[in-house]
C-alpha cells in the first residue's frame, strides 16, 4: 500500500522542504527525481571548475553523497537546487585545491608533474550521423574548448549565468561575490569568447556540456547504488 501511494506521487509538484524530507527518509523515487532534475546543472557547474568530464562526474557523485548525508538539515533558506549547487562548487573547488597541494609537494621534491587533465568533452563517434548533426557536434566542441580556455573566475560565472541561466543575483550568491563583480566577469568572459569565436556560434551555447540521457541515468544509478537503495 505504501509503495502504491508513492507511485502515485507527482514529485515535480512537491515543495523543496517536502522533497528534501522524502530524500532524507531515503525515498528512492524522490532521490531519483531530485538527481534527474539537477544533474545537468550540477555537472556543468563542476565542469566550470574542473574542466574535465570524468573528474566532474566523480565530483558530482561525491557531492551527492555529501548532500544526501545532510539533506535532513535542509531548512529552505535557499532553493534545493541552489543548496545542491553550492555543495558541488565546494566539492569541485576542494579538488582543485587538493591537486594544487599535491603538485606543490611533488615539485618541491624535484619531480616533474605532467598535466593530469585531458579534454574528453566528446564521447562516441559522430561519423555515421547526418552532416547537420556532425556540424552541430563540431560547433559544440569548439564552444566548449573556447570556454575551457577562459580564466577560472570568468568561466564559472559564464557557465552559471549564460549556459545555466541563473540570474545575476543568484550567481553572486552562489559564488559569494558582489553583483557588480558578476557583471564585470561576465562582460570580460564575453569579450574573450568573441575574440576566439565568430558571433554566429553564440546560438550553440544551449547545447554545450551535455549531461543527459545515458550519462545522466548512469550517474543516478551509481548514487542510488551507493546509498544501497
Amino acid at each position: 500500500m505504501q509503495a502504491d501511494a508513492k507511485a502515485n506521487i507527482d514529485y515535480s509538484t512537491l515543495g523543496d522542504l517536502e522533497l528534501a524530507r522524502r530524500c532524507a527518509s531515503r525515498d528512492n523515487a524522490a532521490l531519483r527525481h531530485l538527481m534527474t532534475a539537477n544533474n545537468q546543472r550540477l555537472f556543468r557547474t563542476a565542469w566550470s571548475v574542473l574542466r574535465d568530464r570524468s573528474e566532474s562526474e566523480e565530483a558530482l557523485q561525491a557531492a551527492y553523497a555529501s548532500a544526501f548525508a545532510s539533506i535532513g538539515s535542509f531548512a529552505g533558506r535557499s532553493s534545493l537546487s541552489t543548496w545542491l549547487t553550492r555543495i558541488v562548487l565546494n566539492e569541485a573547488t576542494g579538488r582543485v585545491r587538493a591537486e594544487r597541494r599535491r603538485r606543490a609537494n611533488l615539485e618541491q621534491g624535484g619531480v616533474a608533474v605532467l598535466d593530469a587533465y585531458r579534454e574528453t568533452l566528446m564521447r562516441g563517434s559522430a561519423a555515421t550521423a547526418p552532416d547537420a548533426a556532425v556540424a552541430r557536434e563540431q560547433i559544440r566542441l569548439l564552444m566548449e574548448q573556447a570556454i575551457a580556455r577562459l580564466p577560472h573566475d570568468f568561466r564559472t560565472v559564464f557557465v552559471l549565468r549564460e549556459i545555466e541561466g541563473l540570474s545575476i543575483k543568484d550567481t553572486a550568491e552562489l559564488l559569494d561575490i558582489a553583483v557588480a563583480t558578476v557583471k564585470t566577469r561576465l562582460f570580460r568572459a564575453r569579450q574573450r569568447l568573441q575574440e576566439m569565436l565568430s558571433p554566429e556560434l553564440g546560438s550553440a551555447l544551449a547545447g554545450t556540456f551535455p549531461f543527459a540521457g545515458v550519462d545522466c541515468e548512469a550517474l543516478t544509478e551509481r548514487v542510488l547504488a551507493a546509498l544501497e537503495l
